[in-house]
């Protein structure tokens, strides 16, 4: 079997997720991305000179034009939802009428069976759609409102502290696929008077991108903690996304099983799942040829463009998948 490994650093698109409070700017943020196509599911957009897809009424119409970027890639280069809390409702709505329940505590007899099954079909219905999008080099930007939750620490006293405005399951899931999770608010002084504090001055507007106690926030980019809400800290990442591809050093090597390649040191998820599916009789070149022919990656692509959550899910029915692929044989 014939492998090319290559070296150096692989042009992507981008996954990002901003998400802060109502009215900060998130939209105008987003505005400012190389030609940007908006899914405006909250009708939001009215007074953004933007291009835009008709607001969806429901999830299938969501789902459709998604499918359409898909189609056509170069209509945009960046992709833009918002925001992902109210595609979620539109997820809930479809769900409890397919169930013909009026809630989801009632779905499948409850249980927290309808929390689950949000869970599963905004990463197979959405998440994965949005992959196939990353892989034909369309960045995403997904948005969303931010909701204050308390955390109960068993050292610590609780606190608040700000997350995505989606439920509980769908978070982490969101959380994983982004390549930059961004966390929008205002920086207030706060100064004390007659033994009270105040907030004082005009408030600005910033954007972070490191994790910290009170808030979610990562980047894969080096990007500093805190920025002016402004898409100017990002553009030299973006100018990047879909650069002149010099020619890669190919190394071909013969053999009949994968192999480690010297300094390699992507050993995550996806590593994985690859040995799992190794120790079971399922090389490399089939999995990757399965998951071109079933949709779930675009021609040319390996198996390290999927996603952490579409690895995840997978090594989770890790038998499943094996069945299906050997019954292509």
């Amino acid at each position: 079997m014939k492998f090319e490994i290559t070296k150096g650093k692989i042009p992507s698109a981008i996954r990002l997720v901003a998400y802060g409070a109502e009215g900060i700017g998130k939209s105008t943020f987003a505005s400012k991305f190389p030609n940007p196509l908006f899914i405006d599911v909250e009708g939001g957009t009215h007074q953004l000179d933007v291009a835009r897809f008709p607001k969806p009424e429901n999830w299938h119409d969501l789902l459709e034009e998604i499918d359409a970027v898909i189609e056509e890639p170069n209509v945009c280069r960046t992709l833009v939802i918002d925001t992902i809390d109210r595609a979620e409702t539109l997820l809930i709505t479809q769900l409890l009428a397919e169930a013909g329940v009026d809630s989801i505590e009632k779905y499948g007899g409850g249980y927290g069976k309808g929390y689950t099954a949000i869970q599963e079909r905004f990463n197979k219905d959405f998440l994965v759609r949005l992959d196939r999008l990353i892989a034909k080099r369309v960045n995403v930007v997904l948005l969303a409102h931010a909701a204050m939750r308390k955390l109960e620490s068993p050292d610590d006293p609780p606190y608040d502290r700000w997350e995505l405005k989606v439920s509980k399951k769908v978070a982490p899931l969101v959380k994983e696929w982004a390549d930059i999770l961004l966390f929008m608010n205002y920086e207030v002084m706060v100064i004390e008077e007659n033994g009270r504090n105040k907030a004082k001055g005009k408030a600005h507007r910033k954007m972070h991108a490191n994790h910290k106690p009170t808030y979610d926030a990562k980047n894969r980019y080096g990007l500093p903690d805190d920025m002016d809400l402004d898409f100017e800290p990002l553009r030299k990442i973006y100018d990047g996304t879909v650069p002149v591809q010099k020619e890669p050093s190919v190394l071909n090597v013969d053999t009949q099983t994968d192999i480690p390649v010297e300094g390699d040191v992507r050993e995550d998820i996806r590593d994985e799942l690859l040995r799992r599916l190794a120790a079971a009789g399922v090389g490399r070149q089939k999995f990757e040829a399965w998951l071109v022919a079933t949709g779930r990656l675009a021609p040319g692509c390996t198996v390290y463009n999927l996603s952490g959550t579409q690895a995840s899910a997978m090594l989770e029915h890790i038998d499943t998948l094996v069945n299906s692929l050997k019954g292509d044989n």
